[in-house]
């Protein structure tokens, strides 16, 4: 895809993707035939059960899916209308942490506890050569902007120092401080508490405000997506199986899977005997069946459900599902 093609808005452009990972049992297809885009002032939702392929599909992003095991097999993926899958690795290091940034989900992990906060901060300037006026007063601002108290203090220490909520606020520091066009945040509240988890999530919705960049936010937490985010997409065994703006998604899910998952969220004031689950475990990916992979579990599969893939339908309203249920695409 030339940049001339490229809607103005547009930030990343995914189709087809695949990322599989060869073992000794077999082939696991990770991510078997994702599409989807994201274009500039989004926040996308990327959503769905612990194993689908979401964070698969952020490594394979930002190109670091574990090698030797993990390979990209397949598809189109291109990043302000440049190809990623035909860029080295050298100019993949040049690209990350710069205009296309991730952060992970486990701050006590991804903090080195030998260095000083303010070190691995400087880190992100140094590395892309960014050495504008004092590194360590950029860092303070940094640290401020993420509302971290007392950074001039703070700034020297190191992340044994900091409780959980406060080493997210610097890994998502660490994440913008080349002002990217595109952060990547992979289930970044896991492992806060719920107060402290809506603070970081306001906070990400501000920053994205004022760069006017893109964010995919990564979860299992469809409260969390209702909060922050415009647009979602559901992913069931390494299938985008329904994308739609917030709202919609919200008021009338179409796919059976999606439906699902809202009915499984406790509501304030529900009365029932007992929480809905869905029945049944998503397949094995090692040898994905034929046909839609939620049939197994699905109270409304037809014969055909089991037989071949449902091709993508689009219902209006920007929002688009894979399901036989809604025709023939």
């Amino acid at each position: 895809m030339s940049m001339m093609n490229m809607p103005e808005d547009r930030l990343l452009y995914i189709k087809d993707l695949k990322t599989s990972f060869f073992t000794k049992k077999g082939v696991v297809k990770a991510v078997d035939g994702v599409s989807f885009e994201v274009n500039r002032g989004e926040i996308v939702g990327l959503v769905g059960e612990s194993g689908c392929g979401k964070s698969v599909t952020s490594l394979s992003i930002m190109r670091l899916v574990p090698q030797p095991a993990g390979r990209i097999t397949g598809g189109e993926m291109t990043f302000c209308g440049e190809d990623l899958l035909k860029k080295t690795e050298k100019e993949m290091r040049l690209l990350r942490g710069n205009r296309l940034s991730m952060i992970l989900q486990d701050p006590m992990v991804s903090l080195n506890p030998l260095l000083t906060v303010g070190y691995q901060l400087e880190e992100a300037f140094r590395y892309h050569k960014r050495t504008v006026g004092s590194m360590k007063n950029k860092c303070i601002e940094l640290l401020k902007k993420v509302r971290v108290p007392a950074p001039e203090r703070r700034v020297g220490n190191y992340p044994f120092q900091f409780s959980g909520g406060m080493s997210q606020r610097v890994l998502i520091a660490m994440g913008i401080a080349n002002k990217p066009d595109l952060l990547i945040a992979d289930e970044p509240t896991t492992a806060l508490d719920v107060t402290v988890g809506a603070q970081v999530l306001k906070l990400m919705k501000i920053i994205q405000e004022e760069s006017r960049g893109a964010i995919i936010l990564i979860t299992h937490d469809l409260a969390t997506v209702a909060q922050v985010c415009t647009r979602v997409l559901v992913m069931y065994a390494g299938r985008i199986i329904e994308k739609a703006p917030v709202k919609s998604f919200y008021k009338n899910p179409a796919h059976p899977y999606s439906q699902s998952l809202i009915q499984s969220v406790p509501v304030l004031g529900r009365r029932a005997q007992r929480l809905f689950s869905i029945e049944g475990m998503p397949p094995s990916l090692l040898n994905p069946p034929p046909g839609c992979r939620f049939e197994p579990r699905c109270s409304r599969a037809m014969g055909i459900c089991a037989e071949k893939y449902p091709p993508e339908s689009r219902l209006g309203e920007g929002r688009q599902v894979s399901c036989w249920l809604y025709g023939k695409g």
